[in-house]
């Protein structure tokens, strides 16, 4: 996640990120730039249709058009907003969950090598879900604490440790009935946080929708030349780029947001997120 000052807005402006959408889409731009330029060439010079006023007011028809796709493309970005918010709270979830049970261990854990395994394994789990979220397979991240098998979930192997070891410590009498049902919990809020997620992950975006999307950004771009040129002439060159850019940005910026889980620039600080668990579950465990 890029991190910024909100109130130095105007050096955006002349700041191009990587995960800037004009690097994207300056190939695209220059394509329709190309077009456009080719269609304004050969409506003035060659087709003389400057006097048809039905080509004339084929613009009339992009009014309309402007108003509905800019209700699909608001629609789109605030769904996509709303999955990385939720993303952003499920995350924050899992940071307190971790917390709290770390600081209720704190009190009723005296053992040392217990102690010693729930600092190791609370922040496994959240480096387990993200390992998970991302398809990611390599656990250098995770303290070997369990032998953990790729081919199963592996944040449920973890949790299955963790209540294995809570059950063991009643068993042994190391906890009573209340302390149990305490900490049973916390490790439960675990597992729902980590069903959100994977809620999020495996549920995208309809197919169609985002299909519709496109298709309907594109041929309105397409179109713009024929109308505009009589009343911009190659000045509708710059002006279908500008648009290009403003439509296609929002679409990519929604797909980019929609899935907030995995390592681009504008996804969620889940490794941070992560390292801080592990340092302050180490704190209050030491």
């Amino acid at each position: 996640m890029i991190n910024y000052n909100p109130k130095d807005w105007f050096v955006f402006i002349f700041r191009f990120s990587k995960a800037d959408t004009f690097r994207k889409l300056l190939p695209l731009m220059f394509g329709v730039g190309i077009y456009a330029g080719i269609v304004a060439y050969v409506e003035l010079n060659f087709l003389h249709l400057s006097e048809t006023q039905y080509i004339r007011n084929v613009g009339m028809m992009h009014s309309v058009l402007g108003f509905v796709i800019s209700l699909l493309l608001v629609f789109r970005t605030n769904t996509a907003y709303d999955r990385w918010w939720e993303g952003r709270k499920i995350w924050g979830g899992i940071t307190n969950s971790s917390r709290n049970l770390a600081i209720k261990l704190q009190a009723i854990a005296t053992d040392k090598e217990d102690r010693r395994f729930f600092r190791l394994m609370i922040p496994n789990y959240a480096f387990a879900v993200k390992c998970l979220l991302r398809e990611n397979e390599d656990f250098r991240e995770l303290d070997p604490v369990l032998d953990l098998k790729k081919e199963k979930h592996l944040p449920n192997q973890v949790a299955t440790g963790m209540y294995a070891r809570l059950n063991a410590m009643y068993t042994q009498g190391k906890l009573d009935t209340a302390q149990m049902l305490v900490l049973n919990e916390d490790l439960r809020a675990l597992t729902e946080h980590c069903g959100a997620c994977e809620r999020i992950k495996n549920t995208p975006i309809p197919y169609t929708y985002s299909v519709f999307i496109k298709k309907f950004i594109f041929f309105y771009v397409m179109t713009l030349p024929f109308g505009w040129v009589f009343s911009l002439s190659y000045y509708v060159i710059p002006v279908v780029i500008l648009i290009l850019y403003a439509l296609a940005s929002l679409e990519l910026i929604a797909e980019e947001i929609e899935n907030p889980f995995g390592s681009d620039p504008n996804d969620l600080p889940v490794d941070q997120i992560c390292h801080n668990i592990r340092k302050h579950v180490s704190e209050v465990l030491d």
